[in-house]
């Protein structure tokens, strides 16, 4: 009776006039994976939210709690900061004032998913985290929207090293992975496409697998992050893309001119204008108490502002601006040929990602996105830029046309690996960076994955499927290490001068550079890895000899502690955890096939970011695609499901599970169909 009330009093019926979700179904397939069908798109997007919801609610609320600016209510101090970036970057305001700007298909979808999420959060509210979370509107999650595309562009590193003084500039990411090849490069004249994104195994952007089917078209199959309203990359009948994250300029930082240290006059084209001014409010949590709070914000002509110790600042990027990314993603979703996916890309709202494609037609493209703007070329734009004047303060952004991309090389394939997109295909095609405006900031660096990726494809004239799967699979380093921090100097260490350590110099030496489990010199390598890492982060520097020996002296006291030995198999001192499970974990830092691991217990550590979701496609024309994806866990996030790891040995062990967008396979074969309640 007091659920009932609670549904009545608390949630008004939004969905029932709008939503019939007798006609939603959703199968669940022998993983767990939920394929949703219905006669509309809305109502697949009402389905998904409902599954995902079923799957893991608690983390789709993190998403949804940011973007009401409630997560200090859960998070104390941490929800805080993040409550006080959505008030930074105004993304409650533009979510109201961009609504107009979605197509009104889209809103419906949307509006769709919204409703989902209520329903599920009505019809159980012992599992919501937060008061008053509920009902969520579509503003709501609109600002949630705005403030992961910013954080997409890196706005939380910026903002980050203004709180702290630095020169501003994005994070880095730990890295991805997409490559196609076409007929050109393949044995059997098919398609071939790697989706292979590196994220955080769990949390509010790991992947969430789905098949969202609607009698309007929608039949895409692939991952999502929590909040997701459609598939972020995989495939659909006739093609697929995967991303990864680039590192284009993206984003800028202006330093005020201030009147004096007491106003907020700031100074623009020779006047004297007065910095906007608005309390941010939040409730923190401390304890059993939930205290007010507030910060004040500030917003100049260029945007969001910050007063620090070291002057003001004023951060501008395309990301907060516009609203639209999700539906582009939705749009990329329902395109049926190369045009139609080319004309959702020219929406450039998608505000980063390298995109790489390929469909049933034999096209294979690449395009290094991103919403860049025109900026006044007088100006050095990689550093801060001065904000007293109209000159540098940009509107306009550069059409899809402008940004380096590839269609159809004569090589026969297209790469990134996070690395530079003037490196993506066979030397004598690449494009070079001198034919692009030099504002836009593309870099021109490369890692260990790149360059691996050049040694394993220049040893094939073509591939046939199999030699396709291993250099996904890859887990070697290249014949030289290109990490930001350069540790080549191990290499040239002379072990008899370090007798203490000449053993472990060897060993390193020696290693063939691959990560599989059995590899002793891989589990040595991985925890001298997490000294590097503990020790310079990701600086960009060289690593002096002296500096190398005293990283493994840590590296032997480390393990001989924990092990009694440094000559440890890597899948003794790395795993995959989930639970009480726990099993061999192969790879490294930046290999192709990626795994990143932090300290667990016992001096073992756990993966936590690198390889999760994977998708292979291969296409054929005038045939449904071949499709094979794994996850690193499983469809659940609820210990109590057969789903919570299901698929982890298939993951470490380099296999997949076949998969499938027809409808009739798919439910002659489900351990349940169902509807939404």
């Amino acid at each position: 009776m007091k659920k009932l009330l609670f549904i009545i009093l608390f949630f008004p019926i939004i969905s029932s006039a709008q939503i019939n979700t007798s006609e939603i179904k959703i199968a669940r397939d022998n993983y767990g994976v939920p394929h949703i069908f219905a006669p509309t798109d809305a109502q697949v997007a009402y389905g998904l939210a409902w599954a995902h919801a079923e799957d893991d609610f608690k983390t789709l609320q993190f998403p949804t709690l940011a973007g009401k600016g409630m997560l200090a209510q859960l998070n104390g101090k941490d929800g805080a900061t993040i409550d006080y970036v959505v008030g930074l970057l105004r993304t409650q305001q533009t979510a109201k004032e961009k609504i107009s700007t979605l197509s009104p298909d889209f809103l419906k979808v949307v509006e769709g998913y919204v409703a989902g999420i209520n329903a599920y959060a009505a019809k159980h509210p012992e599992e919501i985290l937060v008061k008053n979370t509920y009902p969520i509107k579509v503003e709501d999650y609109l600002s949630s929207v705005l403030l992961s595309l910013s954080v997409i562009s890196g706005v939380d590193g910026v903002l980050s090293k203004i709180f702290k003084g630095e020169m501003p500039g994005t994070s880095i990411p730990k890295g991805s992975n997409a490559f196609a090849f076409s007929s050109l490069k393949t044995k059997d004249g098919a398609t071939y496409l790697n989706i292979n994104s590196h994220q955080p195994l769990e949390g509010p952007v790991a992947w969430y697998e789905a098949h969202l089917s609607s009698e309007e078209g929608w039949n895409m199959l692939g991952g999502l992050f929590p909040g997701g309203c459609t598939v972020f990359v995989g495939t659909n009948e006739n093609l697929g893309w995967g991303h990864t994250v680039n590192h284009q300029d993206k984003i800028d930082v202006f330093q005020l001119t201030m009147k004096d240290t007491k106003s907020n006059l700031y100074k623009f084209d020779g006047d004297w204008l007065e910095l906007e001014e608005r309390k941010v409010k939040m409730k923190v949590k401390m304890g059993f108490l939930k205290i007010p709070f507030s910060k004040k914000a500030y917003w100049s002509k260029y945007g969001a502002t910050l007063k620090t110790d070291n002057g003001v600042f004023s951060v501008r990027l395309g990301a907060n601006q516009d609203v639209r990314g999700i539906e582009q993603w939705y749009r990329m979703n329902k395109a049926s040929n190369f045009d139609e996916f080319y004309e959702a890309m020219e929406m450039v709202a998608i505000p980063g990602f390298n995109t790489v494609y390929a469909d049933n037609n034999d096209n294979i493209f690449y395009v290094d996105n991103g919403k860049i703007p025109f900026r006044n070329p007088a100006y050095d734009w990689k550093g801060v830029v001065p904000g007293d004047t109209s000159a540098t303060l940009w509107s306009d952004f550069h059409p899809l046309k402008d940004l380096p991309q590839y269609f159809n090389p004569k090589a026969g394939y297209l790469y990134n690996s996070n690395n530079t997109v003037f490196r993506a295909t066979a030397p004598e095609e690449n494009l070079k960076p001198e034919d692009f405006d030099p504002t836009m900031g593309y870099p021109t660096n490369n890692n260990n994955r790149s360059v691996r990726f050049a040694e394993l494809i220049a040893q094939y004239d073509k591939v046939d499927y199999e030699d396709f799967k291993r250099i996904k699979y890859d887990g070697q380093y290249p014949s030289k290490f290109y990490f930001p921090t350069d540790i080549n100097a191990l290499m040239q260490l002379d072990s008899k001068a370090y007798p203490s350590i000449s053993k472990e110099i060897e060993l390193l030496k020696n290693w063939d550079r691959k990560s599989g489990i059995e590899n002793i010199g891989a589990g040595f390598f991985s925890l001298f890895a997490h000294e590097v890492y503990k020790s310079y982060g990701s600086k960009e520097m060289i690593v002096s000899e002296a500096e190398i020996v005293g990283l493994i002296e840590k590296t032997k006291s480390f393990m001989m502690v924990h092990f009694g030995t440094t000559e440890k198999p890597l899948g003794e001192v790395q795993k995959l955890v989930r639970g009480d499970k726990a099993i061999p974990l192969p790879n490294l830092p930046d290999v192709l096939a990626a795994m990143y691991s932090q300290e667990w217990k016992g001096g073992v550590a756990k993966g936590v970011a690198g390889d999760s979701y994977i998708q292979l496609v291969k296409y054929e024309k005038g045939k449904l695609p071949q499709i094979e994806s794994v996850n690193c866990y499983g469809a659940s996030n609820h210990p109590d499901s057969p789903h919570y790891d299901d698929q982890m040995e298939l993951f470490v062990n380099k296999k997949t599970k076949k998969m499938t967008l027809v409808k009739e396979e798919i439910l002659k074969t489900a351990e349940r169909v169902y509807s939404p309640e």
